[in-house]
């Protein structure tokens, strides 16, 4: 017995009332079978018995109710004919009762205490219930059971009482059995002789039915034993007092005060049920709609936080155990001053208002699990995408040295040939022989200049350091220095009309990729077909191609050709390492353009450029862009 009341919940007042009411009747049932063999004592032990009894199971709420039904057994089954009930003549008997139910009550919550703070500091099993007291209709408590759930202030929140009836409608019941049964009183009493007690007995029971289904449970005790009260002094022989002549009369009313309160418990149980139920339904609809939105991308522990204060209206915020110490990573701070921490993992928490805590505990557990998977997966996505780039730095520093052990070492070693046989000096070289051997060397120097220049552009695109500086320009002030910056840059041919509207461009960039594009084209193309560059307007952009008549490029190989060290069919050809094109589509990019790679109609590739207009890029607040 002690065990249970330390560390058990005390039993609701819905369930202990009726059956502490009908174990009274009982009592009042043996008492009249016995006809006088059990004595006043021994009735009044009985009740004062099951009375604390009742009182130290059941939360403090049951106890009045209990002693005033056991006050009531008392002083009617005390003594043959069992239906006196003059308060004097039984006071003795209510002091009995009452200071048993009192005492019980106080002992039993001592024990309750006792049991929770040993429950606190010990490892001993203990099952406490986290509710509210009050829950707005249609929401109701949610309970939840752990041996250690405490606010920050080291209390914690406790309450046997789940209902589904709101405080509003408490209050409307108790004002319909204030006005409803005084009503049917004087209606019943105007018609005293044409009914009887049973007659009185149900329309009194429909009325505390009435007051249940309005306002729950304790309006309609209150309801019940008023009625039983009223149908004592008004319709029980002898009227207008407090004494009933007839054992069978008390019972009845005792059965009527029984019945109405049990019927009222089922109701509402029925009640608190399906408001649980509707709560559930709501925790289901919660989690679906966070299940949907990780789902759907936003997985992230921000998102998921934020999806939380916007479903409960309830900040949060998500905590981690630093070097001893929890920091917030992801969440906003609770604004409350009492905070309740809902484990989510080996060090981390989440940290939420108490009382919020108390009535969405089971749906805080699931933001909890998922902010905190959330943030698992981020942080390897973090991982995962510093671990590419290390890769992909990989991949670029092997090709950077496959390219300088073959591509570079070409034209080096044609610069050291010829520079070594000009010094030479057993050898008497003509004129044109060193004429020969300058051009080699130059030639040399250029094709170096331009792969150690794209060797640069790229590691500039790669380190986010290329910051194009975008004004209007137009492109004839860009075609002329290909001809001049480029081998054989003479054979190229241009189709610029004079009107074609200024482009909203890096010069610089735009000649870079220029310059790459042509001098892919100039390696490809045959010499009695040079490549052409050919723009023209369209719409709010100018197109510009560069067209040449090589080979060109399968179909399913030009988007290819856009990587970094690759050549069609990854074959090295003089002069590169397969980062012109790469380079060029990099700054396109950059300058808010596109490039893609076509064929050209008569047989050979086009690579098509499409910039935007500076006068479509200008307005009133108009400035360069920078990324």
């Amino acid at each position: 017995m002690l065990g249970r009341l330390l560390f058990s919940r005390p039993v609701e007042a819905v369930v202990a009332l009726p059956f502490g009411f009908a174990g009274l009747l009982v009592i009042g049932v043996i008492t009249v079978a016995a006809n006088g063999r059990l004595t006043s004592t021994g009735v009044l032990v009985l009740a004062t018995v099951l009375v604390a009894v009742m009182a130290s199971l059941s939360e403090p709420l049951a106890a009045p109710p209990l002693a005033v039904i056991g006050w009531f057994t008392v002083s009617g089954f005390s003594h043959p004919p069992y239906g006196d009930l003059h308060a004097a003549g039984s006071g003795h008997a209510a002091v009995v009762v009452a200071t048993a139910a009192a005492g019980a009550t106080a002992v039993a919550t001592l024990l309750r205490r006792l049991g929770r703070t040993l429950a606190r500091y010990s490892s001993l099993p203990a099952e406490e219930e986290v509710t509210l007291d009050d829950v707005t209709d249609p929401v109701p408590t949610v309970s939840v059971r752990h041996p250690h759930y405490f606010t920050a202030a080291g209390r914690l929140t406790t309450s046997s009482r789940l209902t589904g009836i709101s405080g509003r409608r408490q209050l409307a019941g108790l004002v319909l059995a204030a006005v409803l049964l005084p009503a049917l009183t004087a209606v019943l009493a105007a018609n005293r002789a044409h009914l009887g007690l049973i007659d009185d007995l149900l329309l009194y029971l429909l009325a505390v039915l009435a007051v249940t289904v309005l306002g729950g449970f304790w309006p309609s005790v209150l309801a019940a034993v008023t009625a039983g009260l009223l149908l004592n002094w008004y319709f029980t022989p002898p009227v207008h007092t407090w004494s009933i002549e007839a054992p069978q009369n008390l019972l009845a009313l005792l059965l009527f005060v029984t019945g109405a309160v049990t019927v009222s418990s089922v109701v509402h149980l029925a009640a608190r049920r399906d408001a649980v139920a509707r709560a559930r339904a709501d925790e289901a609809n919660t989690l679906l709609a966070l299940a949907q939105t990780v789902l759907g991308g936003d997985d992230t522990p921000d998102a998921v936080l934020t999806h939380l204060a916007a479903s409960l209206n309830v900040p949060a915020e998500l905590q981690e155990r630093v070097n001893g110490r929890w920091t917030r990573v992801a969440g906003t701070p609770t604004t409350s001053g009492s905070t309740f921490h809902i484990p989510a993992g080996e060090h981390l928490r989440l940290s939420v208002d108490a009382d919020a805590a108390a009535s969405h505990r089971r749906v805080l557990d699931g933001y909890a699990a998922q902010a905190a998977s959330a943030l698992d997966r981020q942080r390897l996505r973090i991982q995962a995408g510093q671990a590419e780039a290390l890769a992909e730095g990989n991949r670029m520093r092997t090709a950077l040295l496959t390219a300088v052990s073959h591509d570079l070492r070409t034209p080096l070693a044609s610069v050291k040939a010829s520079v070594s046989s000009l010094r030479q000096t057993d050898v008497d070289w003509t004129v044109e022989d060193q004429a020969a051997l300058l051009a080699t060397i130059e030639q040399g120097a250029d094709r170096l200049d331009r792969l150690i220049g794209n060797l640069l552009d790229m590691s500039r695109v790669h380190t986010g350091a290329l910051k194009p500086f975008l004004r209007p320009t137009a492109l004839d002030e860009v075609a002329p220095l290909l001809a001049r910056n480029l081998d054989h840059g003479d054979m190229l041919s241009f189709d610029i009309p004079d009107d074609l509207p200024l482009l909203a461009t890096d010069p610089g960039l735009l000649e870079r990729a220029l310059s790459n594009l042509a001098a892919n084209a100039l390696r490809y193309s045959p010499p009695q077909r040079p490549p052409t560059i050919v723009a023209r307007p369209s719409g709010d952009t100018v197109i510009i191609e560069v067209v040449d008549h090589g080979p060109g490029i399968p179909a399913e190989k030009r988007d290819q050709v856009f990587e970094p060290f690759q050549q069609l069919g990854d074959q090295r050809s003089d002069g590169g390492v397969g980062l012109g094109l790469a380079v060029a589509k990099a700054f396109v990019d950059a300058m808010g353009g596109r490039i893609a790679a076509t064929v050209t109609p008569d047989g050979g590739l086009t690579m098509r450029l499409e910039l935007p207009t500076a006068d479509h890029q200008r307005s009133d607040n108009w400035h360069p862009a920078r990324p």
